[in-house]
């Protein structure tokens, strides 16, 4: 079967489509004839090794320990492994694996659920990884209730699309900050008020927000506090950086332990996409509350122009890979 590969890390380059033998299901697994696949910032930090802290993280300190690329995934099941009750080949999933920019790959149960009815196979693998991390950095960090004031930043990114709308159907009065090309798009998505981060400053602090999800940028912790109502909670999502070893994650391992000692509530958000969240969102994208915003898809040979467009900042939600 085709799928990207890689036998070191490094810069893009080192990506390639190349022939490869097709995975059998282990216990727990099911494989999967993948018709979609997602592309995310996390793909990147895979490929090249950085920062550290990626391989430090069990990914591989010298490798990668798996040598195909992508996470996010859509597809149908082609033949289930020992243990397997909850799914049988034929059946339309959508989830995550290690290794989806292939025509097959394994994927444990846990991490599947079945793909919400009325979304393309393309509309389905944008979610997974995106989603569950606006979600969680809502719903689980935030402890999000109806009638409280949200502020999201990179609103027309992967995971803000998602946290905006996700907001929305809970309840909340949603602010959306973006750049000038994606101010349209993050209306569209219904957030009550958007802002041009090119023009003002959202945390100037002339209004308050009982939860912030940072998403995109690496603002300092003390300027997002300002912006808070007393009590409030900062989730910082992400926030792509420069440095060898932590890189954008510096401030994601510094809030949980000025957390105890500030006003509010500091989380960094470590979202695990499960099967649990995946029916979550299921309900919400059949309901018609969440619609995801695909920018573009690349057939499977363009693997590396996808990513490299994803890594400009200019793409208007998600980017999905053909298969």
């Amino acid at each position: 079967m085709k799928a990207i590969v890689q036998d070191s890390y490094g810069p893009l380059s080192v990506l390639r489509l190349d022939e490869v033998d097709r995975p059998a299901p282990g216990r727990g697994q099911v494989l999967i004839q993948v018709r979609a696949a997602g592309v995310d910032q996390g793909v990147w930090h895979l490929t090249t090794g950085k920062p550290y802290l990626v391989r430090a993280l069990g990914f591989g300190l010298r490798a990668p320990k798996v040598r195909t690329r992508g996470i996010d995934l859509a597809g149908v099941v082609v033949e289930v492994g020992p243990e397997v009750t909850g799914f049988r080949a034929g059946d339309e999933v959508y989830g995550t694996c290690d290794g989806s920019y292939a025509e097959y790959a394994c994927a444990e149960v846990d991490r599947i659920a079945p793909k919400p009815a009325g979304l393309s196979f393309e509309q389905a693998a944008a979610v997974p990884v995106s989603a569950c991390t606006a979600l969680q950095a809502l719903r689980d960090s935030g402890r999000l209730t109806a009638g409280q004031r949200v502020l999201v930043t990179g609103a027309g990114g992967g995971v803000g699309s998602f946290a905006v709308q996700l907001a929305k159907a809970l309840g909340a009065h949603v602010t959306g900050v973006c750049s000038t090309g994606k101010v349209e798009l993050v209306r569209s998505l219904g957030a009550d008020e958007v802002i041009d981060r090119t023009g003002a400053d959202p945390l100037d602090g002339s209004s308050r927000y009982d939860l912030i999800v940072d998403s995109a940028g690496n603002r300092s912790i003390s300027r997002m506090r300002r912006a808070l109502t007393k009590g409030g909670t900062l989730a910082i999502v992400g926030g792509e950086g420069s440095g060898n070893w932590t890189g954008g994650f510096g401030r994601q391992l510094r809030a949980p332990l000025l957390s105890p000692f500030v006003g509010h509530r500091l989380r960094a958000v470590a979202a695990v996409p499960r099967a649990a969240d995946l029916r979550v969102l299921a309900e919400y994208l059949e309901a018609g509350s969440v619609t995801p915003a695909v920018d573009r898809s690349y057939p499977l040979a363009e693997v590396v122009a996808a990513i490299e467009h994803l890594r400009t900042g200019q793409v208007r939600g998600k980017l999905v890979i053909r298969i």
